[in-house]
């Protein structure tokens, strides 16, 4: 009975560090926690929009904490063109100011909300990033 009671248990060990590798695999720090559509519906969308508030300088800490990290997201995920030559970079720099931004604004430095502000340029990175 002893054997047979080790021998699950050894068996169990076995499948667990065998299994833990893939659990750790999905916490990826490069995969993007939240989606473009999503960032877009809580940072930027609405009458009185998180990243407008928090470039005017209405926010608090704790929203300006969570526009960075939905912004260091965004980051991470792909131009929806990111077939088209050049868009890759585009997405990479665009975003890359965004980050720097909202990040200035979290850390307090002087001039980060005009920073973010002129970064959060809707227009320009529709015309550049967004399906046709």
């Amino acid at each position: 009975m002893r054997t047979k009671i080790f021998g699950g248990l050894v068996c169990l060990v076995a499948v667990a560090f065998i299994g833990l590798p893939a659990f750790a695999a999905d916490d990826d720090d490069s995969k993007p926690k939240l989606t473009i559509k999503k960032v877009m519906g809580q940072a930027f969308k609405g009458k009185d929009p998180l990243v407008k508030k928090v470039a005017g300088g209405g926010a608090s800490a704790e929203e300006a904490k969570k526009l960075h990290e939905m912004l260091v997201a965004l980051s991470k995920n792909e131009s929806p063109r990111a077939d088209e030559e050049g868009n890759k970079e585009s997405w990479k720099k665009m975003t890359a100011a965004l980050v720097k931004a909202s990040k200035g604004v979290v850390d307090g430095d002087e001039g980060a909300g005009e920073a973010l502000s002129k970064a959060a340029n809707c227009a320009a990175c529709h015309k550049a990033h967004k399906p046709k």
